[in-house]
Order: structure tokens, then sequence, then C-alpha cells
């Protein structure tokens, strides 16, 4: 029996201005899913990640979150219904201290009176945070960067966690210790929707994946099964060394 359907995207289509970027996109996530969403640039990968954290309206089509529409909502709404976005360039409070920095993610009502106790949680998935707790931002590797935006994102106790490039910048060694923290954080039962270049890093991680092209799906399926995909391949060959 399926799990049961967390998000849906019905016929979606959004840009900007006069530029159209998704043009009839669907597709869905199910509860516990890692799903992936690979793609040249211009695919409309980061289009969609905005459009579903309401910042960015769309011209047409439906975005569901558990059953009930979520387009057209503010995004702090959309957040306060369980969906969160930890863009590209992961946006840190660089001045502010890691700790600081956690528990601004928790600046919802419910999520700020379970912060401590989601503290916990989060700094025992994330040691290397427990160890720099007291230190700024700005201090901290790139690596250790990302890994505080993304621990500050689950500091909003989300159902669904939407990751946008979550491998940008980030050297191999770095990127396999990425790798067992969203292990570590699937395993805690929360869905990811994570959008990238990296496509071999997602694949591999994903319980299904699509391939965006010219803001459609172009194919979905079983992350691991897409990588041996001709058309997949193809993409692979030409998005070059991003797709390692």
């Amino acid at each position: 029996m399926p799990a049961p359907l967390l998000l849906s995207v019905r016929n979606v289509h959004a840009g900007y201005g006069d530029l159209t970027v998704l043009r009839g996109l669907s597709l869905e996530v199910r509860a516990g899913e890692f799903v992936a969403l690979v793609g040249p640039n211009g695919a409309g990968k980061s289009t969609l990640m905005k459009a579903l954290a309401g910042l960015l309206p769309l011209a047409s089509g439906e975005i569901a979150l558990d059953g009930e529409r979520i387009d057209g909502l503010p995004p702090w709404a959309i957040a306060a219904r369980g969906l969160t976005l930890i863009p590209e360039g992961r946006r840190l409070f660089g001045p502010l201290s890691v700790r600081e920095n956690l528990e601004l993610g928790a600046f919802l009502p419910a999520p700020r009176a379970r912060r401590e106790e989601t503290l916990r949680t989060i700094l025992r998935l994330f040691p290397i945070l427990q160890d720099k707790h007291g230190a700024p931002a700005r201090v901290l590797s790139g690596g250790e960067q990302q890994m505080l935006a993304l621990a500050r994102g689950l500091m909003a106790r989300p159902r669904l966690l939407c990751l946008d490039d979550p491998f940008l910048g980030l050297a191999r060694s770095v990127t396999d210790r990425f790798c067992q923290a969203v292990h570590a954080i699937t395993s805690e039962g929360i869905t990811i929707l994570a959008a990238g270049q990296h496509v071999r890093r997602l694949l591999r991680l994903a319980t299904r994946a699509y391939l965006l092209e010219a803001g459609q799906v172009a194919l979905s399926g079983p992350g691991p099964a897409l990588l041996e995909d001709r058309r997949l391949q193809q993409t692979l060959l030409e998005l070059g060394t991003a797709a390692r």
C-alpha cells in the first residue's frame, strides 16, 4: 500500500514577468520519501521550489499539501502548514551564533513551543554544531554552514523539507557527510524534496526522481533506475562535472 500523498503539484504554470518557466508541470511526493528534481539550468527546478514556498505566484495550476491547497498563500502560512524551503546560498546570519541561527528557525508559534526539544534532536544529528554552538556562523566552513542551514530548516519541524541545490560548492568529503545527515533526517520521518544539478548524488539518495526539461517532467521513476536511462545519461553529459 503506497504511503499517503503529501504534496501534489498539478498543471502548474509559473515564471517571471513575460518569461514562462514552468509549463504545465505536475508531480507528487508521498510521505516519507526522498524525491529528487534533476535537470539542466533553466529547467525550472528553483522556480518550482520558489512556487512551493509561496515566493513566486502561479499563473495557473494547483499546489496542495496534505490535501489542502497552498498556492496563493503567503510564505509564512505555507511554512506554518509544514513546508520549509532551504534556498540555494544558505542565507545564514553571519554575526549571530550557531545556536542563535538555529533558534531563528523556530520562529512560528508551534515550533517555538517545542524549540528546546527540537534543538536537542538536531544537535544529536549534527554533533559538529554542538561543538560550535557559540561560534558566529560566519566563521564556519562552507560545509558546516550548509549543515547549519539544513539544521535551521529542521527547527521549523517541517513535514516537507525542500532543498534547493544542497551540494552546491561542497567538497566531496563534505558532501559525503551531508548525505549521511540527510539519511538521518529521513530516518526521523521527514519527507524531503531536493533539487540540483548534482544528478548522481541526488539519484543515489532518492526514493523517486523527476527529470525536468523546459519546465516539464521529462522522466520519472526510482532514483537509481533513472541513472540507467539513456535520456538522463545524455543530460549527465550536458551537465558535465556538476552531475558528479
